[in-house]
């Protein structure tokens, strides 16, 4: 759907409700004029005046107006006068019936979203700068806008609920974020959204249909086969079909959820790291939340809770079930299980006196709140984690003070948004997830030393021309460049600069941690963790071909043509000296 579709279906609307008022207007205006002309007037010099038509239609035009200038040309005859009576309640009354339909056209739901969608695509069709395609702005698209605008990142969103697009315009977002309400799986929204616009990055379908998402994605991919689209998916028959198509990333929130919660309570220090990276609330570096060993109870096994179940499995973890609609089927043989709600009298049955820590983890947060408040009372040294279902409820889990509360809308968003952002950096999370957990704290050691007590700033740079013009043609030209000297601060020289090179991605391959002896070639894309002071020091290299040879070379060479052969000179004279 382009604007001019849009223009036309609103010219549409307007000729159809407007038709009959205009039709109206003219014929009143029509009769009263003619009618005007017609009357004779009064009597000069013994002959019978007549106004012409252009005197009747500027009579009709004042009139229309109530400015009332007068009678012109000349004084009215009785039979003018008694026309104008006419044609002054005539023309009122048309006048208020086009005024009440125009009234009606602006007020007609029919109008409105076509103007919507004209202005929508308009603002999309003129963008220039990079954006993302959001579909769906419930909990999880919220949050991920809002994660994207502090990113400075564009986002074009569309939802079917007219109330969040209406809620989007009161968001102090840093960046234009226009919304539309409209069906995001149609074909002409998703146009209309720029999916086939050149400076689109991405498209993320986050409904809350797995349905609407698959179809969303499906569309998407025949529209812009080259667009990347993250898709979120609950559902293994949905999964199956999304993972068959090209170019298309599948996020499970409960999948994402359980391998946080398993992280959490196995890894303690990884969980530590992502959610540094990710910037929660409260978080301190190389401080991991301290969660004792032993049994877990899970209280809920629906699909979130079978996942995090199979994740404490892998991990080598005891663990009780309590659901009171949970199959024995679907649990591997020798788990306890407890078919019962999560009352006092489930946990007891589970074993709450001696275990180390209870999952709340279902789909009603009335319910996991309620088992807090039981476990609180009848085994205070409980680790306790929750799962807040709802954004709107996070005033009570802030009061319920469990030691770790997990929504799943706020991690799918934060997993989206390190796809988007940074995707090297849930690769470098699996790929520690895989390592011995000394080499994650390691890894933690040096951004402590690198960063300090500062927040995480993560970015990225390709080692392109736009993006670094003087290493591109240092390397070009038969230069050697290692992680090492390119990390060197320029004005403290040899000392490095506050950031640490994560990742290097090249020819398809992720190369983990690289050592300062890493040589680097073009086209290579770095993921570095620092500071914004070091961010912007090294770009200072990245495109200054002096810094660069200075940070390689530790020699300041003389800028300029005078101090360059005065250096040339220098140097001829001490060879022949």
């Amino acid at each position: 759907m382009t604007p001019t579709s849009d223009l036309d279906r609103v010219a549409m609307i307007v000729l159809r409700y407007m038709r009959r008022p205009l039709f109206v207007l003219l014929f009143v205006y029509s009769v009263g004029i003619m009618g005007m002309a017609l009357m004779p007037g009064k009597v000069v010099e013994g002959e019978t005046t007549h106004m012409n038509l252009f005197h009747a239609f500027y009579f009709f035009t004042y009139t229309a107006t109530t400015t009332g200038f007068g009678e012109l040309p000349n004084g009215f005859s009785e039979e003018q006068r008694l026309w104008t009576i006419f044609c002054l309640y005539t023309g009122v009354i048309a006048w208020f019936y086009a005024i009440g339909s125009l009234i009606q056209l602006v007020q007609n739901p029919h109008f409105i979203q076509a103007m919507d969608g004209f202005r929508f695509a308009r603002k999309v069709k003129s963008n220039a700068e990079p954006f993302v395609i959001l579909c769906g702005f419930g909990d999880a698209g919220s949050l991920l806008a809002r994660g994207l605008s502090d990113h400075r990142m564009r986002a074009v969103i569309l939802d079917a609920d007219p109330e969040r697009i209406k809620a989007l315009g009161v968001r102090d977002y840093t960046v234009p974020m226009p919304g539309l309400h409209a069906d995001a799986s149609a074909p002409k929204h998703l146009l209309a959204a720029g999916v086939e616009h050149p400076a689109c990055r991405a498209l993320v379908a986050l409904t809350n249909d797995d349905d609407v998402n698959l179809k969303i994605a499906v569309m998407a991919r025949h529209l812009n086969p080259r667009l990347r689209v993250i898709c979120r998916s609950t559902s293994a028959r949905h999964e199956a079909n999304l993972r068959a198509l090209d170019n298309v990333t599948v996020v499970d929130p409960f999948e994402i959820f359980a391998q946080l919660v398993s992280r959490a309570i196995a890894r303690s220090e990884l969980h530590n790291l992502n959610a540094w990276f990710v910037g929660t609330r409260g978080v301190e570096l190389g401080a991991p939340v301290q969660v004792p060993r032993g049994n877990w109870i899970l209280c809920g096994y629906g699909r979130m809770g079978r996942w995090i179940h199979r994740n404490l499995q892998a991990h080598g973890l005891d663990v009780c079930i309590i659901d009171p609609e949970v199959d024995a089927n679907q649990v591997e043989e020798g788990t306890a299980i407890v078919r019962a709600h999560a009352d006092h009298a489930a946990l007891m049955t589970a074993g709450i006196d001696d275990a180390a820590g209870v999952i709340a983890a279902t789909n009603r947060d009335a319910d996991n709140l309620s088992t807090l408040l039981s476990v609180t009372e009848l085994n205070p040294q409980a680790f306790r984690i929750v799962r807040q279902n709802s954004h709107e409820n996070q005033v009570a889990f802030d009061a319920a003070r469990a030691d770790l509360v997990l929504q799943h809308s706020l991690t799918t968003a934060r997993r989206i948004l390190k796809l988007l952002i940074s995707p090297l950096v849930q690769e470098l999370i699996d790929w520690l997830a895989g390592r011995e957990p000394a080499q994650t704290r390691a890894l933690v050691a040096r951004l402590k030393a690198a960063v300090g007590e500062e927040p995480p700033h993560l970015w990225s740079i390709r080692l392109v021309p736009s993006q670094a013009p003087a290493v591109v043609d240092y390397l070009e030209e038969g230069g050697s460049l290692a992680l090492g000297p390119l990390c060197c601060d320029a004005r403290a020289f040899p000392a490095r600069l506050a950031c640490e090179a994560l990742a290097v991605h090249r020819d398809g391959e992720s190369i983990m941690l690289p050592d300062a002896d890493f040589p680097l070639s073009v086209d290579d894309e770095i993921l570095l963790c620092g500071t914004p002071w070091s961010e912007s020091m090294l770009q200072a290299t990245l495109h200054n071909p002096y810094t660069l040879h200075y940070v390689v070379t530790g020699v300041d060479e003389p800028r300029g043509y005078l101090f360059a052969w005065l250096d040339a000179r220098r140097r001829r004279r001490g060879a022949h000296s």
